[in-house]
């Protein structure tokens, strides 16, 4: 994993994936959204909407996956993805059973990330 974006509520990492796929997490370890204060909830909407508005725009997928788990790790993040008909996991989670081998041929994951960088800092 590594680091696209930080500030000194949150941050930004990439999730090594065959699919786009990137996590926010608070800087503190908060357990659940309820528990992180008002202005850092706001800020992981409006983070949680920039990507999926960029993933929506940039790479045209089938769906966007947003979920928060955190029962291995118990620090509040989120999980954003775009989702393929073809990826090799669709229409099951990324986290359920593998349905395929897939080969996407997508466009660049830098250029992804870089407009989405340049989002944050005008949001």
């Amino acid at each position: 994993m590594s680091l696209l974006f930080e500030n000194s509520y949150l941050k930004i990492e990439i999730e090594e994936s065959d699919i786009p796929w990137l996590k926010i997490f608070t800087q503190h370890p908060y357990k659940e959204m309820s528990d992180a204060p008002i202005e850092i909830q706001l800020q992981i909407f409006d983070m949680l909407n920039i990507i999926e508005k960029e993933m929506l725009a940039y790479y045209k997928p089938k769906k966007i996956n947003i979920a928060s788990f955190g029962n291995y790790l118990p620090h509040l993040h989120w999980h954003i993805m775009a989702r393929f008909e073809e990826d090799s996991w669709f229409p099951e989670p990324v986290w359920g059973t593998k349905q395929r081998e897939s080969t996407l041929s997508l466009p660049s994951f830098e250029t992804f990330c870089e407009n989405i960088i340049g989002k944050i800092k005008y949001a």
